[in-house]
């Protein structure tokens, strides 16, 4: 059992490693293996998520986002197959913000927001005033992931490979990263007013 769950763990954090650096080794194997190459990588990562959603059983909030995503990613990699071109492939980060825009914004039309469900996983008595940063909080990231998707998506269509894989496999970690920095900072403030 601890076996299992040990190599469930693993391999879920494999998979998410493999999936954030994905635009990097996809720029990596269309130089190498062609179209198909990325497209079976893309097929590949998203399948293993899957195993590993359905290993875990995942029911939680997140758990259809990230398998409406790892879908998404399989059918984005028959398209590339079939068709014998990369352009497919390279709206996999698109795909990503859509969806995480999606749930966010769906999530401030029916509370609690995303941000104060996992605020809640450690603190489940949040004040009133901390509920409402939370909402604030899920309206930027929303923000965020309209903006970064449109960046994504212009990437995909006018740009060369290497600035699709610039801008999706390091600036974009370097904005959400400096976002996360901010709203830390803000968070740590605000909690340090409410005495918390």
């Amino acid at each position: 059992m601890a076996l299992a769950r040990f190599l469930g763990t693993s391999l879920s954090v494999a998979v998410v490693i493999a999936l954030a650096a994905y635009p990097l080794l996809v720029y990596a194997a269309i130089g190498r293996f062609g179209p198909s190459g990325a497209a079976a990588l893309l097929a590949a990562f998203c399948v293993a998520r899957l195993v590993v959603l359905k290993l875990r059983a995942s029911a939680s909030f997140g758990g259809s986002y990230l398998t409406f995503v790892c879908l998404g990613g399989v059918v984005l990699a028959a398209a590339s197959l079939w068709l014998d071109n990369s352009g497919a492939v390279l709206y996999y980060p698109v795909l990503v913000n859509s969806a995480l825009l999606v749930l966010f914004t769906a999530s401030l039309a029916r509370p609690p927001s995303v941000i104060e469900r996992i605020a809640r996983l450690t603190d489940p008595e949040l004040p009133p005033a901390a509920v409402v940063y939370t909402r604030r909080v899920t309206i930027v990231w929303a923000v965020f992931f309209t903006l970064n998707g449109g960046a994504a998506l212009y990437t995909a269509l006018f740009t060369r490979l290497e600035t699709w894989a610039l801008y999706n496999g390091l600036i974009a970690y370097v904005l959400i990263g400096t976002l996360f920095a901010v709203e830390f900072a803000i968070r740590t403030a605000l909690k340090a007013r409410l005495g918390r």
